[in-house]
Order: structure tokens, then C-alpha cells, then sequence
């Protein structure tokens, strides 16, 4: 799964994303310095979360999680979804899209290998 902002700068050995464009490695590492960021990525690692529940469980602003979603949803680090409700009131979900960010200096360039998480964990 290429975050599509990235297909242009990516390539692909395995199951990784490896990043190597300076714009999207720039875009993905202010994304990681926030802490905001940070803590939204911890809350959906286990679980697929609505806004709302970032928010709450975060300690954010809802104006501010929205901003913070759009910006990991952007980079490629969330996977936005639909959450199907009985009611039919349907509501957005997010969840975390990679298990690891590695970053290396390969030639004189910065680096990041997204690792995706492995099924069942």
C-alpha cells in the first residue's frame, strides 16, 4: 500500500516504502516531530478511531485533531475508512498505516523505510 501523495518518490523492494524524495521526506518528518502527530499514531496502532475518540483519548482540540489527521492521512502514516453504522449515520475512522519509520543516510541523501504492519499484530 503506496500513500499516493508519495507514488511519484517511492520505490518498493519487499513490503516496504522506502522515501527518498526531499519534499515527502521533509513532509514526514515534521508529521513525526510533532507530538500531537505522535500521539494520535500511538492511539491507532491497536485500533481504528473516529476523530472524536483521537481527540478524547489524545487530549486534543477536535479543531486541532482534524488538522493533525489531515496532515498523517496526507504523508501517507493514517489510513482514513468508514466506520458502518447500524443507524446509518456513517462516520470516518482512522488507523495507523505502518508499524515503523526507519530512517538512514544512504549517499549523501536522507532516507525513510515505512514498514507496514504485519497482518494479526
Amino acid at each position: 500500500m503506496v500513500p499516493t501523495t508519495l507514488a511519484t518518490s517511492v520505490d518498493r523492494p519487499g513490503d516496504r516504502v522506502v522515501v527518498r524524495a526531499d519534499a515527502a521526506v521533509d513532509n514526514l518528518l515534521t508529521a513525526l516531530e510533532d507530538l500531537g502527530c505522535r500521539a494520535i499514531l500511538d492511539v491507532t496502532g491497536d485500533e481504528a478511531l473516529s476523530a472524536r475518540e483521537i481527540s478524547e483519548r489524545c487530549d486534543l482540540p477536535l479543531s486541532t485533531t482534524y488538522r493533525k489527521l489531515d496532515r498523517l492521512t496526507t504523508v501517507g502514516l493514517l489510513a482514513e475508512r468508514t466506520r458502518l453504522r447500524p443507524s446509518g449515520r456513517h462516520a470516518s475512522e482512522y488507523a495507523r498505516r505502518v508499524a515503523s519509520v526507519r530512517i538512514s543516510l544512504d549517499t549523501g541523501r536522507l532516507e525513510l523505510r515505512c514498514v507496514p504492519p504485519v497482518a494479526g499484530d
